[in-house]
């Protein structure tokens, strides 16, 4: 009997693939991709932030009248009744957690501040032990000048201890403010609100009349002629008469302070 002839076979040829014809299949071709959606496939350093304000228009037919993201979002839009001011701090007050779920995002916090600052006031507090609090701090202190953003700042200081940092780039904004402005009447009106949030900061030793004395000093000479500067030159000048590290300056007296309206 005959040996049958050796057959030697690759490793890679002994598969059980069967004696089917190997198929030309292709590769796919790509989908289309429209140039509209780019823009979310390279995203900025920061990334998409996230826009509370376009909610649906039903929103607030949605939610119940007392829930805390309700009365979060009306008090960003409209001043809140006195009923409505207690009934949203209660419902802060019930969790600690909840004032990081209320909805309230640091680019929200300006709107805040102009319709309701008490409850910006008590929202700035409650977040005063959070990691979020340098975000909220930098919009506070970047945001237009206005009465209400002294006055939250002021409370603020009361409060807590504030660091100082924060404090002297909000004076350094506000004094920016009056030189930048150009409309003479609120010009004005902001140099006498400013002037008397500097002599509360001082006279409740907030902060160091040194600290500041070269840029508020200069200040009070440029708005000299505005009664409240002046009446905060003469503050400055009694606090720092017992050191003698302070820079001497003068301000004009020739010229008499106008009659305020």
């Amino acid at each position: 009997m005959e040996d049958a002839p050796k057959v030697d076979l690759e490793p890679q040829e002994l598969l059980l693939n069967g004696f089917e014809p190997p198929f030309i299949r292709p590769i796919p071709p790509l989908f289309p991709i429209d140039p509209k959606q780019l823009f979310w496939q390279t995203p900025g350093r920061e990334g998409p932030s996230l826009q509370f304000e376009e909610l649906s228009e039903n929103f607030f037919d949605v939610q119940p009248p007392n829930s805390l993201h309700y009365l979060m979002k009306l008090a960003i839009r409209e001043a809140l009744s006195p009923d409505q001011q207690q009934q949203l701090q209660a419902e802060l007050e019930d969790e600690s957690c909840k004032i990081l779920q209320c909805g309230l995002t640091p680019d929200q916090l300006p709107n805040l501040i102009e319709k309701n600052p008490m409850i910006a006031v008590y929202v700035l507090l409650k977040l005063i032990s959070t990691n979020l609090i340098t975000e909220y701090f930098q919009v506070l202190v970047s945001m237009p000048m206005s009465l209400h953003s002294m006055e939250v700042v002021n409370r603020l200081t009361t409060a807590v201890d504030l660091p100082k940092e924060f404090i002297h780039l909000y004076i350094s904004n506000c004094i920016s403010s009056c030189n930048e402005i150009k409309d003479k009447y609120m010009q004005q009106r902001l140099v006498r609100l400013v002037c008397v949030f500097l002599q509360s900061l001082i006279r409740n030793k907030i902060i160091n009349v040194k600290d500041l004395y070269p840029e508020v000093l200069t200040f009070c000479v440029d708005f000299s002629k505005i009664r409240e500067a002046a009446d905060l030159y003469k503050f400055l000048k009694n606090s720092s008469s017992s050191s003698s590290t302070m820079p001497s300056s003068s301000i004009p007296s020739s010229s008499p302070s106008p009659k305020q309206t």
